[in-house]
């Protein structure tokens, strides 16, 4: 999922040179329309934020229902070793999507600062 989300950040790493590229010189000004080229790269902007958001809450909604039946079976196998390895496992997994829900927040901040 890292690796999926960091493909997708891209647009957000690149939001600079997007501008530069989207917004035309004066040579080009009669020949691009400003205005639609930034509405066009809001929207595409918006779409990544909503999509990656979407992603993240869903995996940690699996996680969560995850962590809480092995939680659940670990209260009836007090004693088994791999099905608590497996939960902490799923723990540490729920943990950092969290932390990538708070890494969005961050990463969606900086590009509308630069976009504004």
């Amino acid at each position: 999922i890292q690796e999926l989300l960091r493909v997708m950040r891209t647009i957000d790493d690149r939001i600079v040179h997007e501008l530069n590229t989207t917004i035309p010189t004066a040579s080009f000004v009669g020949k691009v329309d400003p205005g639609q080229t930034c509405k066009e790269l809001y929207e595409s902007l918006m779409d990544a934020h909503t999509s990656r958001e979407r992603i993240i809450k869903n995996c940690i909604s699996q996680t969560s229902a995850v962590v809480k039946t092995l939680k659940e079976e670990r209260e009836k196998a007090h004693e088994d070793a791999a099905l608590l390895k497996q939960l902490r496992k799923e723990q540490t997994k729920l943990k950092l999507m969290q932390s990538e829900l708070n890494v969005e927040e961050v990463v969606n901040d900086r590009s509308w600062k630069v976009l504004s």
